[in-house]
């Protein structure tokens, strides 16, 4: 283990060495340390501790005490909290009022204890950006799709028709059907539109191009609604992704039944516990890990204004543990589909 009186020897020796007309680099090599190791020793006067992964290293002053420690495994073990991730579970715990640890400490403990584990199997597509559209509140722009839930059999499919509001994440409406047409979403969209009361305000659908969604009974409904159209590029599963998410979430839930549904009623009431959990429930990491209908609804800065003072709180007990300010819990105030160069904003006073 290097000194810190070896360090500023070291450092004093270099530094008289330059002065006298050496390399820089020459005299790091005699001394056999690197020009970056120098520049560092230098940047700290010297004093610090070993860098190299082999060195041992005093216990920060900060760490957290065994009872700590243990009571972090306990909450995030716990009945309530087994299935979620520390990025889940320390914004609930902030919304009861209670802080046991940064989310990083967490999974560091996790990992230490060999609990944490990778989950899903989907990659990331590399696909171009389309133009997009922008919405800075609910109900301006919608995204919609339908994906194949499993029936009894092999080869037999219920259809899930779901539409979301990018802005909000909110399940605006769904339904199921036996069948893929563009007649039932085209009812589907009328009692969204109804439910949510968008009459005479903007609105704009977006879609990939399958047949349901380009048949001519939807594209004649969107028209005498009012709702503008937007579709994805072809054989690109990506311009859609606020769907293709919602349906990854839904078909990953613990309780998915992937053997297949039993009947078309029992594919009913599943969606239905999964739409409520969804929208009341699941706090979302798209908007800082509130509910889809607290932001939707307008609650979500009461929220994060509690959230903020929880971490204050948490911070002014134990200064030492913060190194700048807190967690920012402020929403963006607008939401993009697909970011581009040239958006385009739903406004007040029409589309564009």
């Amino acid at each position: 283990m290097i000194l810190d009186s070896d360090r500023l020897c070291a450092v004093d020796l270099i530094s008289e060495a330059v002065l006298a007309g050496a390399a820089k680099f020459k005299a790091c090599i005699e001394l056999e340390i690197s020009v970056r190791t120098y520049q560092r020793w230098v940047a700290c006067g010297g004093i610090r501790t070993d860098g190299r992964p082999q060195a041992i290293h005093p216990e920060p002053k900060n760490k957290l005490s065994p009872a700590e420690r243990e009571h972090v495994l306990e909450t995030v073990n716990s009945s309530k909290f087994k299935s979620m991730p520390p990025s889940q579970i320390i914004p609930a715990l902030a919304d009861e009022g209670i802080y046991i640890a940064s989310e990083s400490t967490c999974y560091r403990i996790l990992h230490t204890e060999k609990l944490q584990n990778k989950r899903g199997r989907s990659q990331v597509n590399g696909a171009k950006q389309p133009t997009t559209h922008t919405a800075n509140g609910p109900n301006q722009v919608w995204c919609w799709d339908i994906t194949w839930l499993p029936g009894p059999a092999k080869g037999i499919y219920y259809y899930l028709y779901l539409i979301l509001d990018i802005y909000s994440r909110k399940i605006v409406g769904w339904e199921i059907h036996e069948d893929e047409s563009a007649q039932n979403a085209a009812k589907l969209i009328r009692k969204a539109h109804l439910r949510e009361e968008v009459q005479d305000k903007p609105l704009v659908l977006h879609s990939d191009n399958g047949s349901p969604m380009k048949g001519s009974s939807m594209l004649e409904t969107l028209y005498q609604l009012g709702v503008a159209t937007s579709f994805s590029r072809p054989r690109v599963s990506n311009d859609n992704a606020y769907a293709e998410s919602i349906f990854k979430t839904c078909k990953y839930r613990p309780d998915y039944p992937y053997k297949g549904f039993e009947s078309i009623e029992k594919a009913r009431d599943w969606v239905l516990t999964f739409s409520h959990w969804y929208n009341f429930s699941h706090k979302h990491s798209g908007i800082k890990f509130i509910t889809p209908h607290q932001r939707h609804s307008g609650l979500a800065d009461r929220v994060l204004d509690k959230r903020k003072a929880v971490y204050q709180r948490a911070k002014e007990r134990n200064p030492s543990r913060w190194r700048g300010d807190i967690r920012n819990w402020d929403l963006p105030e607008e939401v993009h589909l697909n970011p581009a160069r040239n958006s385009v904003k739903v406004e007040v006073e029409g589309v564009k």
